[in-house]
């Protein structure tokens, strides 16, 4: 694999070494799946020394843009770009108590029924079992934002609904009982638009209220306040 690199003089090297290959895994020079060169190339190809290399494969480790394997076949390996780091970008900016979990579904109230009305209008029969499947649980969240056609939409739905399941330990229970989901998913499936946006706004709004109390509770735990 012959790839193309500008040498490194910035005083922050290993940065700008993990950019520079940050950059190359992002345009698709280096795809998913395949083996970085090693250690002694890259510092040949940079003009840097290796250490600079490997603090800066740890640093695309973190970020989780590859994956460290050990062994004869082992090496860095490039991750598949997913939701998953913007959601651990989410949980970051979470926990440093940048914004709250009612402020991220205050956003949800604005987006969902957006995406509950398009995902009425986009219905097809492959869909439905997919939704009955998953009535009584967030999965259900997912399928509606996949099938609403648009993947930033899906992403917001994801990385908003991914905080409260990393940080609060929310999956399904009282926030997504079967009776919640049904008027949605009766106006997902008949088509109807508005009535689907209209439950789904309804869901989020009430979401929120328990969330904000299960927020509560975990900060006091968190502080060791009483």
């Amino acid at each position: 694999m012959m790839l193309s690199f500008k040498p490194v003089k910035s005083p922050r090297v290993s940065e700008e070494v993990a950019e520079q290959l940050k950059e190359s895994i992002v345009l698709g020079h280096i795809r998913t799946g395949e083996r970085l060169p090693t250690e002694q190339k890259l510092a040949e190809q940079l003009g840097v020394g290796r250490v600079a290399v490997r603090e800066a494969m740890r640093i695309l480790e973190n970020t989780g843009f590859i994956a460290i394997r050990q062994g004869a076949k082992g090496g860095a390996f490039v991750k598949e770009i997913s939701f998953d780091r913007l959601t651990a970008a989410f949980v970051d900016l979470y926990m440093s108590e940048k914004f709250s979990i009612l402020e991220a579904f205050r956003v949800r109230v604005l987006v969902e029924p957006e995406v509950a009305r398009l995902a009425a209008q986009k219905m097809k029969p492959e869909y439905a079992e997919r939704l009955k499947e998953s009535i009584g649980d967030m999965e259900f969240h997912f399928v509606l934002a996949e099938m609403c056609g648009n993947r930033f939409l899906e992403t917001l739905i994801r990385s908003t609904i991914g905080l409260a399941i990393n940080v609060l330990g929310v999956t399904s229970g009282p926030l997504h009982q079967k009776e919640k989901h049904d008027p949605i998913l009766e106006a997902v499936l008949a088509g109807d638009a508005e009535a689907a946006a209209e439950a789904m706004k309804k869901h989020a709004i009430e979401t929120g209220e328990e969330l904000k109390k299960i927020e509560k509770v975990y900060w006091k735990k968190r502080r060791g306040t009483p």
